[in-house]
């Protein structure tokens, strides 16, 4: 996320003025829900009696306020932050998707590190996950082309439908691989919601390039003197493998299934 906001600043001045100008109050909000969910994560484990209970709910307000946050600035994205009531609706929309998509995902997750009555439940949160985010993304995959005319043209202009009509049916076998996994597999469902993720992270890049600002501003307006783009590149090619590879390491060392015996000490 850093790194991110970073590399926005630095090789996209210009853009980052107009989109973080724009997305304040919510960035605000999604880092307190983070915040929040760090430190309700941490004391959770050290609470007893009723202050346990507390901190778990904490817990899920930062994770809500944190989700629907970043679903919130998605949607005021897709609309190129437009001023009105239907563009508001539609940021609340994706908001609860994405609120939806990450049930999906924590709940797979579950299935794949967890075992016994815990794994029993992720399974059915996962079922009720894969049904919010099948009525998530079909509501949002509707509403976005009505919003914004950039993302409809790309969507709709022949014969760019032909093989964009590939992106939701790929999303759609992924969707039912993970159904008909979640009670034969462990990692399967886990596996089949990454690719939904990716499907949907793939539609989107191709819905907004080569706008930073839909209908406002590409790359190419926004990118920063060469000079500043040949620093970004140079502090992203050294930070970007660490990152990855401290990721890949902590992954592997706490591999395998979780017991509460292993989490309370």
């Amino acid at each position: 996320l850093v790194l991110g906001v970073g590399i926005l600043l630095v090789a996209f001045p210009a853009a980052h003025g107009w989109i973080l100008g724009a997305l304040y109050l919510p960035v605000a909000g999604m880092l307190i829900g983070l915040m929040l969910r760090g430190v309700a994560f941490e004391f959770r484990v050290k609470a007893e009696g009723w202050h346990r209970e507390l901190w778990n709910w904490l817990f899920w307000f930062g994770s809500f306020v944190a989700s629907f946050a970043q679903g919130f600035m998605l949607g005021r994205y897709l609309t190129a932050f437009q001023p009105g009531w239907a563009y508001f609706l539609f940021a609340l929309l994706a908001g609860a998707a994405l609120c939806g998509g990450y049930v999906l995902l924590g709940a797979t997750w579950l299935v794949l590190r967890t075992e016994g009555e815990l794994q029993r439940k992720a399974r059915a949160w996962a079922r009720w996950g894969l049904g919010w985010v099948a009525l998530g993304v079909a509501l949002v995959s509707l509403a976005t082309p009505l919003v914004s005319e950039a993302v409809r043209e790309k969507w709709f202009a022949w014969p760019r439908i032909l093989y964009m009509s590939a992106l939701p049916l790929a999303t759609l076998a992924a969707w039912l691989w993970v159904w008909r996994s979640l009670d034969r597999s462990d990692g399967k469902p886990f596996a089949g919601t990454v690719a939904i993720f990716a499907l949907a992270f793939a539609g989107l890049a191709y819905s907004v390039f080569p706008y930073l600002v839909l209908g406002g501003m590409t790359i190419w307006q926004a990118a920063a003197h060469p000079s500043a783009l040949m620093i970004v590149l140079v502090g992203t090619a050294i930070v970007l493998p660490v990152l990855v590879g401290y990721t890949a390491f902590a992954y592997r060392v706490f591999r395998g299934k979780v017991r509460a015996e292993r989490y309370e000490h």
